[in-house]
This record gives structure tokens, C-alpha cells and sequence, in this order.
């Protein structure tokens, strides 16, 4: 445990459900943990105990990549932890791979004729999710390359792979539901009998939807509030003038009127109370990157890619530097927008930023 995390409290202690199981984290909330295949190796489901249309059974909040692993794990689950009931509805938080890339063969698998078992999830996210399955949005592909070019990645080889991940996306998400239910902020949605009241969130995804439970005292966090690692905010070439920094920076402040004492559970890690100081740490931890950006730029023009060493301390592979330079972009543009930075693009095309 490193000193921020020492400043968070985990009542479940180190215990974690095992494989194909549950582990219920509050009355009617169950876990499930599921293995993925990169550098960040695992990912947070729930099962929420449900009613819907005068039937019994569960709501699914995320789903894991699609990948016969997990529709294994799946499978283990409906036989061990469902007490005989159906799932119900299939609740995304975002279009990310890890959270939506089940959400099809799931809802296939509970639907019946007159059940369907529909996937809830925000428009914004649906629609991008529902392109990204079909071609590729900033995860792979001659755009990718080329925008992270534009920032500096001057690695042959690395670009090279980048243009060969043009199904990156579809290869976790080969398919979304062709229809949803709708996801807003500030809706309410009744799942066994309790208020979840939906929390947008905006930096990491397009329309991120957290869930948090009043009577519960519980706050379905998604990937907004994470307890061991900082949320990935990045630029992608599909929008490639945006400012996610300062949307997640401010998405994250709508939490602070959740009470002290709310059990947050996080897409990744371990559940965990002390929301208020986590806030405060992911916001004194970009301040200090921000900082440190600000300073590498003050002697010349830096690109995105001169950046990396600065925000990350580790070796990264390839999956890891794509997130990585589009965290830097995200850095650099909010510097920019802020009116601290000024960028310029040479004759070579890439852009370079140096302090105003």
C-alpha cells in the first residue's frame, strides 16, 4: 500500500471474490472480479438484487471484454451466485471495452420473447461505443498514428503497430445491443426497491454514468474514482482539440456532496470509504503533473511525446503508450486552453508547446 492509498480504509480488508463468485459488499450489492489481459489486470463487476416488471432478479452494472475467459467466469456466476433468477437489464457505465465488451452476449443470453433484457447506458456513450465496434475512434488505425506523429511519437515501429490495431476496439466490442435505455444525469433509477441516482461524469469517457445509492450509503463509481491509480485522461484523434482535463477535474468535484462515510465501488482496486480525500488527491496529483509540464516547457517547444518521461517514471509497452501520450496531449491542451501554454506546428507538422 502506497502513503495516498494508507489515507483511504478498506473495510473488506485484502479479501477479494474468487473466481466465477460473488462477494456481497452491501445488502442486495454483490462483486465480481474478472481477469483482462493487459498491464491493468483485472476489472470490478456488480450484481444488484432487482425487481423489474413484476420479476424477480438482478441487474449486471459492467460486463469485462468480450473474451471466452470471461463468458466462462460469467457462465460460473449464473450457476453459483443468481439463487435461480434471471438477469434483468445489463447497466454500462461507459463505452470502454472492459465495461461494455459483454453487454451484447449478455443481454442475447437473458432475453426472451417477452423479457428483453435491455442494456441501459448514456446516449453519448451508446452512440460512440455503437461507431467504435464498427471502424476505430482513437484506438488504433492510420488516424491514430498519425495524430500520435503529430505529438511527437517518432518510434517507427511503435507507429507501425498502432496502424495495425485498427480493430483494436472491435477485437473487445465486436458487437453493442441494437437498442437501450437511456441514462441521464441527475435521473433516478429504482433497482430493488432503492433509489440509484446517476452521476454524469465527463474527461474519461464521453458521458460517463456513476450510480449511488442514498439508503445504502453506496457509490457504484465506475472509472471517475479510482483508489490506487489515476483515471486515464486523454486526447484521441477523433477530437483532437479537446480539453478533457479540466471535464474530469470538475466531474469529479460533483461527488464532494456524497457523504463522508460512502462506500465507493470502483471499477478497479478494492472497494473503498474516504471519497473527500481521494478527491483531493487526484486533484493535488494533476496539479503537481501539470506543474512539472509547465516547467519542462519553460526552455522550448516540447511535443507530447517529450512529455512521457516527465508524467511517467516506469518503462511503458505499447498498450500502455497510447494511453500515455494521450494523458500527455491532455496535460499539454490544458495548459493551452488555460492560456499558460502556446503551441506551434513546424514544417514537419508536429506540434510543439511552450510556456505563454
Amino acid at each position: 500500500m502506497n502513503a495516498l492509498e494508507a489515507q483511504l480504509q478498506y473495510p473488506l480488508g485484502d479479501t477479494l471474490p474468487a473466481p466465477g463468485t460473488t462477494l456481497e459488499v452491501a445488502p442486495g450489492v454483490r462483486w465480481i472480479r474478472m481477469a483482462l489481459p493487459f498491464a491493468l489486470d483485472h476489472i470490478n463487476l456488480w450484481l444488484l438484487r432487482d425487481e423489474l416488471d413484476g420479476r424477480q432478479g438482478w441487474t449486471v452494472v459492467d460486463c469485462c471484454i468480450t473474451r471466452d475467459e470471461a463468458k466462462a467466469q460469467w457462465e460460473q456466476v449464473f450457476a453459483s451466485s443468481l439463487e435461480g433468477l434471471p438477469i434483468l437489464r445489463v447497466l454500462v457505465t461507459h463505452m470502454h471495452p472492459d465495461h461494455i465488451g459483454l453487454a451484447h452476449w449478455l443481454c442475447e443470453r437473458w432475453s426472451t420473447p417477452d423479457h428483453p433484457c435491455r442494456l441501459w447506458i448514456s446516449a453519448t456513450d451508446y452512440n460512440a461505443a455503437r461507431m467504435a465496434s464498427q471502424s476505430t475512434t482513437g484506438f488504433g488505425g492510420e488516424a491514430a498514428a498519425e495524430f500520435f506523429r503529430s505529438h511527437g511519437l517518432a518510434d517507427p515501429g511503435a507507429l507501425e503497430k498502432i496502424r495495425a490495431r485498427a480493430s483494436y476496439y472491435p477485437g473487445m466490442v465486436p458487437a453493442v445491443p441494437r437498442t437501450f435505455r437511456r441514462l441521464l444525469d441527475g435521473q433516478v433509477v429504482r433497482i430493488g426497491g432503492r433509489i440509484w441516482e446517476c452521476i454524469v461524469g465527463h474527461g474519461h469517457a464521453p458521458e460517463h454514468i456513476a450510480l449511488f445509492c442514498p439508503e445504502l450509503g453506496v457509490l457504484v463509481s465506475g472509472d471517475m474514482v479510482l483508489p490506487r491509480i489515476s483515471t486515464n485522461v486523454s486526447v484521441y484523434d477523433i477530437e483532437p482539440e479537446s480539453n478533457p482535463l479540466q471535464l474530469f477535474l470538475e466531474s469529479i468535484d460533483r461527488f464532494r456532496r456524497l457523504p463522508a462515510d460512502t462506500l465507493v465501488l470502483p471499477s478497479h482496486g478494492k472497494p473503498f470509504t474516504g471519497l473527500h480525500r481521494r478527491i483531493e488527491q487526484l486533484h493535488e496529483h494533476h496539479r503537481d503533473r501539470l506543474a512539472e509540464v509547465l516547467e519542462a516547457c519553460g526552455s522550448g517547444g516540447r511535443t507530447a511525446a517529450d512529455m512521457l518521461p516527465v508524467l511517467f517514471k516506469r518503462p511503458l509497452d505499447l498498450h500502455q503508450t497510447t494511453f500515455a501520450m494521450g494523458e500527455s496531449v491532455a496535460h499539454l491542451h490544458a495548459l493551452w486552453f488555460e492560456g499558460r501554454l502556446r503551441r506551434t506546428r513546424a514544417a514537419d507538422g508536429v506540434w510543439r508547446f511552450q510556456a505563454a
